[in-house]
Order: structure tokens, then sequence, then C-alpha cells
């Protein structure tokens, strides 16, 4: 069984900066594509980023490209989200996700088979 917790939420001022963590537990953590989704009120939830089994391929939603990168420390089985310049637009619950295969889009939710419960991020104006 997997599961993955999200940390790292909280509030913050527009142009500040938050890191999320999403830490893992399982075996085969190293093989999989890990994803970010995020789910603002009344929105529809968004695949905001991704990143590969090996860490080389990273992917962005336009939204978040320049100000977001997604990282893994395989050894510590924790993907991160580091959030800088952060716009009242970012507000939401964000979410990581772990892929089915080594590589993730963002775009198809059934591309993951576990979903951690999210953690809470707040930009202020």
């Amino acid at each position: 069984q997997v599961q993955l917790v999200e940390s790292g939420g909280g509030l913050v001022q527009a142009g500040g900066s938050l890191r999320l963590s999403c830490a893992a537990s399982g075996s085969i953590f190293n093989i999989n594509a890990m994803g970010w989704y995020r789910q603002a009120p009344g929105k529809a939830r968004e695949g905001i980023s991704t990143i590969s089994s090996s860490g080389l391929t990273t992917n962005y939603a336009d939204s978040v490209k320049g100000r977001f990168t997604v990282s893994r420390d395989s050894a510590k089985k924790t993907v991160y989200l580091q959030m800088n310049n952060l716009k009242p637009e970012d507000t939401a619950d964000y979410y990581c996700a772990k892929g089915k295969w080594t590589q993730a889009t963002m775009t198809n939710p059934n591309d993951y088979d576990y979903w951690g419960k999210g953690t809470l991020v707040t930009v202020s104006s």
C-alpha cells in the first residue's frame, strides 16, 4: 500500500514563497513518476507539474511555469514543489499523486493511482 502525505502549505503574501513536500511510503516510489495537482474553491482540479521517475524530465502548466520547480529525493522518498512569486490565484488545495508508470501527464488524472489528502495554500494580496 502506498501513502502520500503533503506538507508545507500555509498562508503567504503575494510575492512570497513556499515549499511543499510529499512524503511517500511504499517500496515502488523510485520507479514512478509523480505529479502535483491543485484545486481552487469552485474550480476544477488542475494538473500543474510532473516529474519522471528519474527526475530528469519535468513539466509545468503555463500558469506556474517559471515560478514553480518540482524535484524529488529518492533516498527520502519525497517530492518537492518550490513555489516562488506566489499570486492570489495560486490559492488552492495542493495534492501530490503517484504515477502508474515512469512518466505521467498533467492532463490525465488516470495516469495516477494514489493521491495525498492535500495541503492548503492561501496567498493574500
